[in-house]
């Protein structure tokens, strides 16, 4: 009789765990012997039981959906937090303002943001922490550097593909540029980049994450010399924008100051 009610109970299980796995209750499936063992030590309701076996599958979902997109996000390797980045590298940041883009009503409110500043202040930091923050939001978004972004582009254009890699970096809700301004742009590739920044801003939807070393005033510089684009461009990335500046010595040549790798009198060279 026990062996054959104990064949009955494995059979029962094997068929509920085939149900799981069927509904991809995946959590449920690896965890339900230890949560029924768990609920019968502490007497939980059968509420409870559902209640912490539901919790346990929304939170694997939840990180399943976050690990899926940040892949898409195109965030490789470490993953920037605000809790990393040291205030103390830049002579001037507004840290008030910084602290309050990481509640991300900037993308509620379809606002751009711009990190303006010299080399090694932290502004690539802190625009992928704000990227990785939005993906664990489970928004979406994508990250480019400007020169990655334009070859994209003059390639997509060359093979008469423009219009669907257009989409591409149209439709996120968070588009990161990384170092726009480091080298010029033609006029081609100033017209395309454009672009991308002429219907993001149409699209209504969408904020734009720019990291540049060059102040506003020397855009013109990046665009071609084009004054008339220079403006179009600025025009459509600060009528809904909050600006960060950067100031003081670069992180990476403090430190070899520091280590006695480079002299202050090599530095002012």
């Amino acid at each position: 009789m026990n062996t054959r009610k104990e064949m009955h109970m494995k059979q029962f299980d094997s068929e509920m765990k085939r149900m799981l796995y069927n509904l991809n209750l995946i959590w449920v499936l690896e965890n339900i012997d230890a949560e029924l063992a768990n609920a019968a030590r502490k007497h939980l309701s059968c509420e409870e039981f559902l209640q912490r076996m539901l919790a346990g599958e929304t939170d694997r979902r939840n990180a399943r959906a976050v690990e899926r997109k940040i892949k898409a996000a195109r965030l490789h390797g470490q993953h920037y937090t605000l809790e990393q980045y040291d205030f103390s590298y830049p002579a001037d940041i507004n840290a008030d303002l910084v602290r309050h883009l990481f509640s991300l009503d900037f993308l509620r409110q379809n606002k751009n943001v711009v990190f303006m500043g010299g080399v090694g202040l932290g502004k690539t930091h802190l625009a992928k922490a704000l990227a990785y923050e939005a993906c664990k939001k489970r928004h979406s978004v994508l990250c480019t550097s400007a020169m990655e972004l334009v070859n994209a582009l003059v390639e997509a254009a060359s093979e008469m593909k423009l219009e669907s890699k257009l989409k591409k970096y149209v439709k996120p809700q968070l588009l990161l540029i990384d170092e726009l301004g480091y080298i010029p742009l033609d006029k081609a590739a100033s017209e395309l980049l454009f672009q991308v920044f002429a219907r993001r801003y149409e699209a209504q939807y969408a904020s734009t994450i720019i990291t540049t070393n060059r102040a506003f005033k020397e855009w013109p510089m990046t665009f071609a010399n084009d004054a008339v684009l220079t403006s179009a461009v600025l025009d459509r990335i600060l009528h809904r924008c909050e600006v960060v500046t950067f100031e003081g010595t670069s992180y990476r040549m403090r430190k070899a100051i520091v280590e006695g790798t480079v002299t202050r009198k090599d530095k002012a060279k």
